[in-house]
């Protein structure tokens, strides 16, 4: 009896521990930075960084409260343009988003990007350090 108790115990110990090392490995795989600021005039902004397969899921969000806004938007990694073009909010926030796959770069990345809303002159600057 006190046998099978000390070999179950030993097999849970073993499970446990399993779990306990390669839980930390698991997250970090795919690791993901996230940041978020407020604009020139009161919109907000949020930027994601996040491993995926070898590469950089990247996206921004922009939050104006205002639905039928057009915006000119880029994305750099370490200061090469990975990314631009328009958008236009939409309701029912009166935000947009753009995503982008971009290649990680050797060692750390630092993600920027901006958005400007022309008709007001609103502009939104965001910066990620992923690490390397």
């Amino acid at each position: 009896m006190t046998s099978t108790i000390i070999r179950r115990a030993g097999v849970v110990a073993a499970s446990v521990a399993l779990v306990a090392t390669t839980a930390p490995l698991a997250a970090a795989k795919d690791p993901e930075v996230r940041t978020s600021g407020t604009c020139s005039s009161g919109a907000t902004w949020k930027l994601k960084a996040k491993g995926d397969d070898g590469r950089l899921e990247v996206e921004l969000e922009v939050d104006s409260n205002r639905v039928g806004q057009t915006w000119s938007w880029s994305l750099s990694d370490n200061g090469v343009r990975v990314g631009s073009g328009t958008a236009r909010t939409t309701a029912p926030s009166g935000s947009f988003e753009v995503e982008r796959r971009v290649a990680n770069r050797a060692g750390t990345d630092t993600i920027t990007a901006t958005a400007r809303h022309a008709a007001s002159g609103q502009t939104c600057r965001a910066r990620a350090v992923f690490p390397g």
